[in-house]
């Protein structure tokens, strides 16, 4: 009974054996069926793969695009590379002169005639006397001076009425506290906002820092204007709402340029006819204001060259509320009138430090009296 029993224990060991070996044939018979993988489809994805260890802990370097700027040419020589566009605007006055001083006879009329053609310039009443009377007495003593003689005798009588001592030098360089304050001024319509940012370019093709502050918050146009200006030669531009007070806008521009370190921070202000006395009261208090920093280092007028002699007028009034310490001519490139330099400077005292002989953004120059008087006379 007992082999019996461990006789059918085998029988059933050896059945669930065959059962097992069967089974497992079967598995391996489907797993051959199936496609064997490809390289790539074993192969783990590259973005699983991981760096090594030193690139985890070195951090990438982000690509820095510098910005391209218009870099102005410096403002020595200008004028005497504006000096043939001065010529042809100017040829009314040079042509007029001339051609009375070369007659054959320089008789009364003919000295009455360069005192009418200087009056026209806006020379000035009191200028042009003296000025043809000087002429008229080295010509006398020149008696028989040829017209190319006459032509340099004219020459440096103008050049003398210019003022050529006269110190026209742009205050632009830094103190050890702070930078230079330039306080821009003018009516309005004469161009003030784009002969600021001509002045910058001046001072960046010069080589200084610059920082503009946008103190003209009425004009709606006057900020982005100024801003654009600044941009192309990689100025800041500090400006304030539509609207804010322009003496708190100028004085953060200097706060700004102290802490910034430039050399020169350049305030435009807002146009502002010379009879509004609250306007004018005004731009007394943007001075007071921004001179909290220190002293303004200069306060340029923008002058409308064919306003004529009314530039004589509104010079005056603008001195008497800010110290104006320079003259900017604008427009000298569609006028005759170039004389107002010499009014303005013969009536108030002040240089004209720049001019404006084009629309150009490079066209606002350093005033050279001898180049400025080669100008208007033109080539011999």
């Amino acid at each position: 009974m007992e082999f019996l029993i461990v006789g059918i224990a085998i029988l059933l060991v050896l059945l669930l054996a065959v059962v097992l070996l069967v089974q497992r044939g079967s598995r391996t018979t489907r797993l051959s069926d199936r496609e064997p993988a490809s390289i790539s489809q074993l192969r783990e994805p590259e973005s699983d793969v991981l760096p090594p260890v030193g690139d985890l802990l070195t951090p990438p370097v982000p690509v820095v695009v510098q910005p391209e700027f218009d870099l102005p040419p410096p403002s020595a020589g200008r004028l005497v590379r504006l000096r043939d566009r001065l010529a042809r605007s100017q040829s009314a006055l040079g042509r007029g002169l001339l051609a009375v001083l070369s007659r054959d006879r320089l008789d009364e009329q003919a000295w009455e005639d360069v005192e009418d053609t200087l009056l026209q310039a806006d020379v000035g009443v009191a200028a042009t006397q003296e000025i043809v009377e000087r002429l008229r007495t080295r010509a006398m003593v020149a008696a028989s001076a040829s017209p190319g003689q006459l032509r340099d005798l004219l020459t440096a009588e103008l050049v003398t009425a210019l003022g050529p001592d006269l110190d026209r030098t742009l205050r632009t360089l830094p103190h050890a506290d702070r930078p230079a304050i330039v306080l821009v001024v003018g009516v309005n319509g004469s161009g003030k906002t784009t002969t600021c940012g001509k002045i910058a370019r001046v001072l960046v093709g010069d080589g200084r820092s610059v920082l503009l502050g946008a103190a003209d918050t009425f004009r709606a146009a006057a900020a982005e204007q100024l801003q654009t200006w600044g941009e192309r030669v990689g100025v800041e531009t500090v400006r304030g709402a539509e609207g804010s007070d322009p003496a708190a806008v100028a004085f953060d521009a200097v706060k700004q340029g102290t802490a910034a370190r430039v050399d020169t921070v350049l305030i435009d202000t807002a146009g502002r006819l010379h009879t509004k006395a609250g306007l004018m009261d005004e731009l007394g208090k943007i001075k007071r204001v921004v001179e909290r920093h220190g002293p303004v280092d200069e306060t340029l007028l923008v002058l409308d060259a064919t306003t004529g002699q009314n530039g004589v007028v509104q010079a005056r009034v603008f001195t008497d509320v800010v110290d104006v310490t320079g003259i900017v001519l604008t427009k000298l490139d569609g006028t005759a009138k170039g004389g107002i330099v010499i009014s303005v400077q013969r009536e108030l005292g002040i240089p004209v430090k720049l001019v404006g002989l084009g629309e150009g953004k490079d066209d606002l120059a350093p005033f050279e009296p001898r180049d400025f008087v080669e100008g208007l006379l033109g080539a011999d």
